[in-house]
């Protein structure tokens, strides 16, 4: 670097973060963009509060001109941000077992209506509409930990089919309004085309997809593993199992997901909770039914597939409380393997809450689409960076 980029003493590891670096951002094409891509992760590594790119570059750099050189590269300069996060997704691979692919929901307050794919919403975790972009990430979930690796956004058909607000917001022509639905499709699809190792199975909250029925049957269809939490309204066919070589028989008793799982056909005693590690442990049992879900087509392999659905039973809580229910093509897995995965999901929505404290997750002010998708890239890579080691130590001394 030259004198006017003199960087500070990084308390994260100098040359390791740049063999990171180099690994996940080696292939851009310039030196400049790599040197700033070590800054940008360098600030978000060592920047307390908020993560404002001024901040970052402030952090980690004397140069009084920094700060509107790392806003060009972040939110202007032309680079690809799949191979990085490809690159990221075997890096983890290659030091940490994974356990499954955890899909995230995250909502992102905004003022004004500039952002890029800004719109109102009901948000129920604030519990009213608000102003915001809204987005879908990919977990790798570990032992103790989850990573992001991938990430789209909900890009609403106003914004798709407005010329003026494609260019501003640098939309590429090949980017157009997708579902919900499609987007985890194509999150799952990209993961499976760039894991060098076995699937994992997919977990995912699809409580409020109006779609979560087709999003469930193309999930079968395409070979995965899957355990889903699914709106309590969805309709639902009571099932026994179905053997080799037998036809799918309909039934006539069709009912709710949330009904049946208040009652079930088979009842599970269980004394550790689904709501996540920190909640206290209780008597519960977990009700579960065998399944089907009308629509599927007799003739497609998987479309009158037998899933097992279970909820959460106690005095005031779960099942018979209107809480969550799931669903699971992994029908003959032991009901503990089944309720492991569960509680990835609510480490998937721990670590949202660390992203956004501590690496910036809320704090990206830039408008462009290649520029949210840039510094999403990046603080997933640092968020893996700071965390992994520590991971895999604990792991090589269970392991040993």
């Amino acid at each position: 670097m030259t004198a006017h980029m003199r960087t500070r003493a990084v308390a994260t590891g100098g040359t390791a973060l740049e063999e990171f670096t180099e690994r996940l951002f080696g292939h851009l094409p310039r030196a400049d963009q790599r040197r700033w891509a070590r800054v940008y992760l360098q600030g978000l590594l060592t920047t307390p509060g908020k993560k404002t790119v001024r901040r970052l570059a402030a952090s980690v750099t004397t140069s009084p001109t920094a700060s509107q050189s790392l806003q060009q590269f972040i939110n202007a300069s032309p680079w690809e941000w799949d191979p990085a996060r490809a690159e990221l997704l075997r890096w983890v691979e290659e030091r940490h077992p994974v356990h499954a692919w955890t899909i995230g929901q995250v909502c992102f307050p905004k003022r004004g209506e500039h952002s890029v794919g800004v719109h109102r919403r009901f948000d129920p975790v604030a519990g009213r509409i608000v102003n915001c972009q809204f987005g879908f990430g990919l977990f790798l979930s570990l032992d103790g930990m989850s990573v992001p690796v991938d990430w789209r956004l909900v890009l609403p058909e106003s914004w798709s089919v407005d010329p003026d607000l494609r260019r501003r917001a640098r939309i590429s022509p090949d980017v157009a309004h997708q579902s919900p639905e499609s987007l985890v499709l194509g999150l799952i699809g990209s993961t499976a085309a760039r894991t060098s190792s076995v699937r994992a199975p997919v977990v995912a909250d699809l409580s409020r997809l109006c779609s979560a029925a087709a999003l469930i049957g193309m999930l079968g269809r395409r070979g995965h593993d899957f355990l889903v939490s699914v709106p309590p309204a969805l309709t639902v066919c009571a099932a026994g199992p179905v053997h080799a070589g037998e036809p799918a028989r309909s039934t006539a008793h069709v009912t709710t997901a949330g009904d049946l799982a208040r009652r079930g056909n088979t009842s599970h005693p269980y004394a550790a909770p689904l709501a996540g590690p920190a909640a206290r442990p209780q008597r519960l049992r977990i009700h579960s039914a065998l399944v089907r879900v009308p629509g599927g087509d007799p003739a497609v392999p998987g479309g009158q597939q037998t899933y097992r659905l279970f909820g959460e039973g106690g005095p005031r809580t779960g099942a018979r409380a209107g809480g969550t229910v799931w669903l699971t093509n992994m029908s003959r897995h032991r009901m503990d393997d089944l309720l492991q995965l569960v509680r990835q999901s609510g480490r998937a929505a721990a670590t949202l809450g660390v992203l956004a404290d501590d690496f910036g997750l809320l704090d990206f002010e830039g408008r462009s689409f290649p520029g949210w998708h840039h510094h999403m890239t990046l603080m997933s890579a640092a968020y893996a960076y700071k965390g992994l080691p520590a991971l895999r130590e604990r792991w090589d001394r269970w392991a040993g």
